[in-house]
């Protein structure tokens, strides 16, 4: 056979199925023997042999009457061939390794006081990310809803829990939670010791009450827009300071309201009509790269959604 004047210049998948067919015939120590192992004949195994010394200019093995052998050039090819696939599969095993073995950041930002919602699906989705991945880096944010959904749009987030109060373009939204908020009051507020059958709407929609600057749906907007607002905040904490005052009436969601209500300074108003029922999803960037890392956090937290189908 004559040799190549020029060098291999690339190895193409083609070349790798013909040199994994070499190392069977050699490993086999003949065309005949290698039948078996490859499922097919031996004329097709002398054809592809053929192809594959060609492609590569050099005679691999001796094969005829006399018997089967490698040549010192094939013998090379071969040792060669054996580095060749062993680095393949030791870089398929690493690179599967990298979805069990996480390593880098996620930074999520967070709508404040989601920490008391009884399900608690953000910690256990970030204790799942935490043991697939121990040196994965956890960095929270407690923001306002505008700019968690601002930090995921302009790269600073990885993810956010808002309000969902409609899409912004550029970001997917994913339901996580169901809460209920409900209207309060403090103790030592006028209405606080006032049943809800003796308060009417009008003296109700009467008091001081506090508004959210964060958006929400037109309908939750319509439960505030009711109430003579005349403070606001950014966000619920800042709503539950002003509520304890005992100065003005707000809404806040119930299981965030749980441990006042409980300690008697906090009570619900006209419990049967004045609520709300707000989702709050899961945000992230459209057209965000590929990451791990934030991958597995969202498949965790889709994992708590199919263990509580119902939750609320």
């Amino acid at each position: 056979m004559q040799r190549r004047s020029r060098p291999l210049s690339q190895v193409s998948d083609f070349d790798i199925r013909l040199l994994k067919l070499f190392r069977t015939v050699v490993d086999s120590g003949g065309f005949a023997a290698a039948e078996s192992v490859l499922g097919i004949g031996r004329s097709a195994i002398s054809q592809q042999m053929g192809d594959l010394e060609q492609r590569l200019g050099l005679r691999l093995c001796q094969r005829g009457r006399a018997g089967f052998s490698v040549t010192e050039e094939g013998a090379e090819v071969y040792r060669a061939t054996e580095r060749l696939l062993s680095a393949m599969e030791s870089f398929r095993t690493e690179v599967n390794g990298l979805h069990s073995h996480l390593r880098g950041e996620l930074n999520i930002g967070l709508t404040d006081n989601l920490v008391t919602v009884p399900h608690m699906r953000i910690t256990h989705a970030l204790a799942t990310l935490k043991e697939h991945g121990p040196d994965v880096r956890i960095q929270i944010r407690m923001t306002p809803p505008s700019e968690v959904e601002k930090g995921v749009l302009d790269g600073r987030l990885h993810v956010g829990v808002v309000p969902q109060a409609g899409a912004l373009a550029g970001l997917d939204y994913h339901p996580l939670y169901e809460e209920r908020s409900q209207l309060y009051c403090a103790v030592g507020h006028p209405l606080f010791y006032v049943s809800d059958n003796e308060l009417d709407d009008a003296r109700l929609d009467a008091q001081d009450a506090i508004a959210p600057n964060f958006r929400l749906p037109a309908a939750v907007q319509a439960h505030h827009q009711r109430l003579n607002c005349t403070a606001s905040a950014s966000d619920r904490e800042g709503m539950a300071f002003l509520i304890l005052t005992g100065r003005y009436v707000g809404y806040l969601p119930d299981h965030y309201a749980r441990q006042w209500v409980q300690q008697g300074r906090l009570r619900a108003l006209k419990v049967a009509t004045r609520f709300y029922d707000l989702s709050l999803a899961t945000v992230t960037r459209r057209d965000r790269h590929a990451h791990l890392v934030l991958e597995c956090f969202l498949e965790a937290l889709a994992q708590t959604h199919r263990a509580e189908p119902t939750s609320q």
